[in-house]
């Protein structure tokens, strides 16, 4: 049974997913949401930079990360993350990131996704790859 129904409306997605509090908390917005896709925003402030003046890699993952959690569990058994691997690509240049997650392959037991992270001017900021495992299936 899936924790969020495939036709669930954004309204329902985020209520869900406002439990994922260290996202949340961060900034961290669900803007599209389906099975096997999801679209999430992060307006970037000085809290997400470094001392170099960038935006911190872990406010970058996080925003991925939480929008992987959102495709790979709309429509879905409980799905949990197994692995994820990050690029970092280029430093974002507008004021608010973008991450796009994608199911490349949706299995039985395994996903495999891939989010793309752009800043609002399209700059290519980070690539993640992430693999899930779908629970009670």
């Amino acid at each position: 049974m899936a924790l969020i129904a495939e036709d669930a409306s954004l309204e329902e997605v985020r209520e869900v997913f406002s439990h994922d509090r260290f996202a949340t908390r961060s900034g961290c917005r669900v803007m599209e949401a389906a099975r096997g896709h999801a679209v999430c925003e992060l307006d970037i402030t000085d809290d997400h930079r470094n001392e170099k003046g960038g935006v911190m890699g872990g406010a970058i993952f996080t925003l991925a990360d939480l929008a992987f959690a959102v495709a790979s569990n709309v429509g879905e058994s409980v799905t949990v993350s197994v692995s994820s691997s990050i690029e970092f690509m280029s430093g974002a240049r507008g004021s608010r990131l973008i991450a796009t997650a994608d199911a490349e392959k949706n299995g039985r037991t395994l996903g495999f996704y891939t989010c793309l992270v752009t800043d609002e001017l399209g700059t290519p900021v980070a690539r993640v790859t992430q693999t899930c495992m779908h629970l009670n299936r």
